[in-house]
C-alpha cells in the first residue's frame, strides 16, 4: 500500500541551521496495517508525514502509494487519496462553513464527484446525518451550524468523519489527540479505532501516549533522529509493556526517551 524507500530531506542546507529531518528512511506499509508512531521530538515523525502528503518534495528516495509513483506528485492531488489529521484541532476544517458545507467540500474533493456542476443531493444530505450519528455528538441536528462553534473534539471528530468520507488510501494522524481533554481524547481514539477497522484503512498514527501505542492497531514504531530504530508487530507487540517499548528506544537509539509527555503518558 505504502512503500517509502530510502528518503532524505535535509532544511536550509548550506546555512548554521541546517538539518537533516530524515536520513535514509524506508517504511513498508501493507494494506490496512494500523502503525502506531513513537519519538521524541524532532525524531523526523511529522516530516515523514509532510512528505507523503506532499507538503515538500524530498531531496533523495522515492514514494509509492498504492503502487503508483508520488514522489513528485503535487500534494493537492495527493489528498484525493491521503486523509490527514492534525494536532490543532483547528486545522483540517473550514470555521466560518457549516457543518454540512464542510462535509460536502470533503465529499467533492475525490476526482469520482469533482465533475463540472456537482452539488450535493438530498441523498447525499441524508448520509451526512447518517454518518454525523455514528459520533454520538448530536451534529447531525446541527447541520447548519458554523464548525467554528464546535469544540475542539466535536471538531476533530468532525475532521475524522471528514477524511474518511471516501475511503482514503492511507490515513495519517499526528497526534490528533493532544490537544484534547482525556475524556474527549479516548472518545476520539474509540471512534478512529472503530473507522479503521471498519473501513480496513492502512493507517498512520503518531502519539506521545506509550498506552495508546501498544493499545492501538497492530504495529508499533520508533523513531530517532529521522530514522527508524524499533519496528515491532504481532505477539512480540501483543505482549509488550509501556517499560518494555522504553527499554527498546534506549537499545535502538543508544538513549533515553527525553520528552515529558512520554514519559508521563
Amino acid at each position: 500500500m505504502l512503500d517509502i524507500k530510502n528518503i532524505t530531506k535535509t532544511f536550509n542546507k548550506g546555512t548554521p541551521n541546517e538539518k537533516t529531518a530524515v536520513k535514509n528512511l524506508s517504511l513498508h506499509v501493507d494494506e490496512g496495517d494500523f502503525v502506531t508512531i513513537i519519538g521524541s521530538n524532532g525524531a523526523g515523525k511529522s516530516t515523514m508525514f509532510n512528505a507523503i502528503c506532499g507538503t515538500f518534495i524530498v531531496d533523495e528516495g522515492d514514494i509509492y502509494l498504492g503502487g503508483e509513483d508520488i514522489t513528485f506528485e503535487p500534494g493537492y492531488k495527493r489528498s484525493q487519496n491521503i486523509g490527514h489529521l492534525f494536532q490543532d484541532p483547528m486545522k483540517g476544517t473550514a470555521p466560518n462553513m457549516t457543518i454540512e458545507e464542510n462535509l460536502a467540500l470533503a465529499y467533492l474533493r475525490t476526482s469520482e464527484h469533482r465533475k463540472f456542476f456537482s452539488r450535493i443531493s438530498a441523498k447525499d444530505r441524508k448520509v451526512f446525518r447518517e454518518k454525523l450519528s455514528l459520533l454520538d455528538m448530536g451534529l447531525e441536528d446541527r447541520m447548519n451550524h458554523p464548525v467554528g462553534l464546535l469544540s475542539g473534539g466535536q471538531r476533530q471528530a468532525l475532521t475524522l468523519l471528514m477524511a474518511t468520507l471516501i475511503t482514503p488510501k492511507i490515513l495519517l494522524l499526528d497526534e490528533h489527540t493532544a490537544a484534547l481533554d482525556p475524556a474527549t481524547a479516548d472518545k476520539v481514539l474509540n471512534l478512529t479505532k472503530t473507522i479503521v477497522e471498519e473501513r480496513k484503512l492502512a493507517c498512520l498514527m503518531i502519539t506521545h501516549n506509550m498506552h495508546s501505542a501498544l493499545d492501538m492497531g497492530n504495529r508499533t514504531i520508533m523513531m530517532d533522529s529521522g530514522r527508524i530504530v524499533f519496528d515491532v508487530k504481532g505477539e512480540e507487540r501483543k505482549n509488550m509493556t509501556t517499560e518494555d517499548l522504553l527499554r527498546a528506544f534506549k537499545e535502538g537509539a543508544g538513549e533515553e526517551l527525553d520528552n515529558d509527555r512520554i514519559l508521563l503518558s
